[in-house]
């Protein structure tokens, strides 16, 4: 007997079309969902939460002969664990998903924005500052996780200040860490980590007085591309829970028709 459309079909009926063989042999690395908008609450270290949104990506591996991976089992285990995450829990979404597509290896990334309440240097005033964060998590029977940021901030050059009678040249710049950690990191950690790298940092809320300590404190503290990567490096190379990094500036120049860029790339594991 034929079901009529829009009448409800036993389930013994619906076929497995993914579960299938496949004949042409070929293994693929990664297969999933990906540009998932999803609503996720961070834990604070205050104790707090955070309510955002991520991006998310899903991917599992997939033998040579099986023809699919069942897609929506994808969003079954990220509606399971969708509560408060920090990157010490992460990882068990990643090994869920492994489990639950009998998979060889599963890959879980998270793009989305952090705010945090950030005081003016002088007067004090808060203004809420966001920042890029992702979370990229590999399971495949060891665990990878690597936190990562983007940070805006000001550089200043030291050969303007060198050359010139008064003033130097300054511009915003976006410096960009990614860690891997033996315990536990705050976000907020890593992206003083980045903050304290450059000449000055940026903020949401400047009056007059805190607008004078940040341009006295930039013109006192120059720094090229190449110096805020080296000293974000021996900030990491301090930090004993930091057992891996990837760091790069790029300095928006501001009376050059181009960027300026630098990037480190450091396996401590290996150093040591």
């Amino acid at each position: 007997m034929t079901a009529q459309p829009g009448s409800s079909t036993p389930a013994r009926s619906l076929q497995d079309v993914q579960a299938r063989s496949d004949h042409r042999q070929v293994d693929i690395d990664k297969v999933g969902v990906k540009n998932v908008t999803y609503p996720i609450r961070l834990r604070t270290p205050d104790g707090g939460e955070q309510h955002t949104v991520a991006t998310v990506n899903m991917y599992v591996s997939l033998p040579h002969h099986q023809k699919g991976t069942h897609m929506s089992r994808f969003l079954e285990v990220l509606n399971e664990h969708a509560q408060e995450i920090d990157p010490t829990d992460v990882m068990a979404i990643c090994h869920d998903i492994r489990q639950r597509l009998n998979a060889a290896d599963a890959h879980l990334e998270l793009e989305f924005d952090y705010f945090i309440n950030k005081p003016a240097p002088v007067t004090g005033n808060k203004g809420l500052m966001a920042y890029k964060v992702n979370f990229a998590c590999v399971s495949n029977g060891d665990d990878d996780f690597v936190l990562g940021v983007r940070v805006p901030a000001t550089s200043l050059c030291p050969c303007s200040k060198e050359i010139s009678d008064y003033g130097a040249h300054n511009q915003r710049c976006e410096i960009a860490a990614q860690v891997r950690i033996r315990k536990m990191m705050w976000i907020e950690e890593l992206v003083e980590h980045c903050e304290k790298a450059a000449s000055a940092a940026v903020y949401s809320v400047l009056k007059r007085p805190d607008e004078k300590f940040v341009t006295e404190e930039a013109y006192d503290n120059p720094k090229f591309v190449e110096d805020i990567v080296r000293d974000l490096a021996m900030r990491l190379d301090d930090d004993a829970r930091v057992k891996w990094y990837a760091i790069t500036s790029e300095n928006f120049e501001s009376i050059h028709a181009h960027n300026a860029y630098a990037s480190i790339e450091k396996n401590k594991c290996a150093a040591s």
